[in-house]
């Protein structure tokens, strides 16, 4: 007679086992990967991440800035990871090249996107 509330207890014990070991689990595989999303993005770092790009893109427009026969009015420079991209106009279309090629040699810039256009004078063509 004792054997059945012995079985009953032992069936219950392995029940409220194995469900506290699947919640468990599944607990940690949801986790896991909300916090490997959290490491690829790199949002613990993302504020030094955006000072760092902030710092490369005022080290480019200084380099830029050096060279007086640049007209660096229309230029903006954008920076994120050491990729600067160059926007705006330029009035003539050999500075065009050499200011990418200023851009380059910045410590730091791993590459240049140049979007750079050749300013059109006033009245078209």
């Amino acid at each position: 007679m004792k054997v059945i509330p012995l079985c009953g207890l032992a069936v219950f014990l392995l029940t409220v086992t194995a469900s506290i070991n699947g919640w468990a689990q599944a607990g940690a595989a949801a986790s896991a990967p909300v916090a490997s999303a959290v490491a690829a993005s790199g949002d613990m770092s993302a504020p030094s991440s955006r000072k760092a790009d902030r710092a490369l893109r005022r080290k480019v427009y200084a380099a830029i800035a050096k060279h007086k026969e640049i007209s660096a009015g229309d230029i903006s420079v954008r920076a994120k990871n050491g990729v600067v991209t160059l926007n705006g106009t330029s009035a003539d279309a050999s500075q065009v090249d050499r200011i990418a090629e200023i851009a380059r040699g910045v410590p730091d810039v791993t590459s240049v996107i140049n979007k750079l256009t050749v300013q059109k004078p006033l009245g078209g063509m």
